[in-house]
């Protein structure tokens, strides 16, 4: 985690994140790329269990499934992973702008304080922290990565500050095609969205550049979700440290987490370990099968039973769940299903 990201007079970052938690309920639910409770309000369809669950072990990953009296599956907690998967109420996602696919899930990801290890649910903490996590209905991590997808409305600070808003890609590279997957630049980071300084814990200090304003790259959109909204820690280079490095390839075999499919060359034979949440990674550069490039985060299945992704795409201009230059599913022989490679689960 890095320090105050915002100059001085400027609200601090635990003050960003605070009037975010308290806005984002609104901010989660508009535009395109929307998701709603089922029946329309908060809790709908889903009763939070008192107690009486039941935890099993599985292999490959290691992990521990909760289940409740009524053999409802609750959560899963993976060994080595800071992410759980816990089970809510459903919501639903779209973008009919890209798409006519649409995910309807009882998903909800949160990031817990440290990396789960088997006979956590016997501490002091899983049993404060549990009932309250499996009723809390503020935004997740799915929620947070949608109020920056296609029509999102700008959230602010008191201050004035843009923290979530829909989101660009980058800016235009003279000479492109529109049809160019190089159509615009690289290299936007969470930073040049919010068009803030940030020093991460390594002392590196980066400045925004002001034509980047609102834009992230694949790899600077999920640092700007896990990393500055969800607090996950970050460095600024892609070598080895603690957190999330900068670039996809880095964060596939660098990052922290569990690496749920090795990176073999080719798209996977089974994908059936993936979790709402999980990274997935790509090699979309035509001719380098291995080299990772691109970087999403899993949806789950849609509506047509298909593997759905979330990313920040070029042609698209910005996060997206939909079909632009690129059908955003895990399957079949589409241009990102033919170039899937690798997941992590952080």
């Amino acid at each position: 985690m890095g320090t105050d990201p915002t100059p001085p007079g400027s609200p601090s970052r635990r003050q960003i994140l605070a009037c975010a938690a308290g806005l984002a309920s609104a901010g989660a639910v508009t535009g395109y790329a929307w998701h709603r409770f089922r029946n329309g309000v908060p809790g709908g369809g889903f009763s939070v269990p008192a107690g009486g669950y039941r935890f099993e072990r599985r292999a490959a990953p290691a992990r521990t499934v909760v289940r409740a009296a009524d053999d409802r599956v609750l959560a899963t907690f993976t060994d080595g992973a800071r992410t759980a998967l816990l089970t809510g109420p459903t919501r639903t996602w779209s973008e009919p702008r890209t798409t006519g696919a649409v995910v309807r899930s009882d998903a909800w990801v949160r990031l817990m304080g440290g990396a789960w290890s088997q006979g956590k649910e016997r501490t002091r903490w899983f049993r404060e922290w549990f009932p309250k996590a499996l009723a809390d209905r503020s935004p997740d991590v799915l929620a947070v990565a949608f109020q920056y997808g296609d029509g999102a409305h700008d959230l602010r600070t008191a201050s004035g500050l843009r923290y979530a808003g829909k989101a660009h890609f980058g800016p235009l590279v003279p000479g492109q095609s529109p049809t160019s997957f190089d159509y615009r630049d690289e290299k936007s980071d969470f930073y040049d969205y919010l068009g803030t300084p940030w020093t991460f814990p390594d002392g590196i200090r980066k400045h925004p550049e002001k034509k980047r304003y609102g834009d992230v790259d694949c790899s600077g959109f999920m640092r700007l979700v896990w990393g500055y909204r969800m607090g996950y820690p970050m460095h600024a280079t892609n070598s080895p440290g603690a957190g999330l490095p900068r670039r996809a390839y880095a964060i596939a075999s660098r990052a922290p987490g569990v690496l749920l499919i090795p990176n073999t060359g080719r798209p996977p034979a089974d994908i059936s370990l993936l979790l709402p949440g999980d990274l997935v990674f790509f090699a979309i550069d035509i001719g380098r099968p291995r080299d990772i490039d691109h970087v999403g985060m899993y949806l789950g299945p849609d509506t047509d039973g298909r593997p759905r992704f979330y990313s920040s795409r070029s042609r698209a201009n910005g996060p997206t769940m939909g079909d632009l230059a690129g059908r955003a599913t895990l399957d079949g022989h589409g241009f990102y299903a033919q170039g899937f490679r690798t997941a992590r689960r952080l």
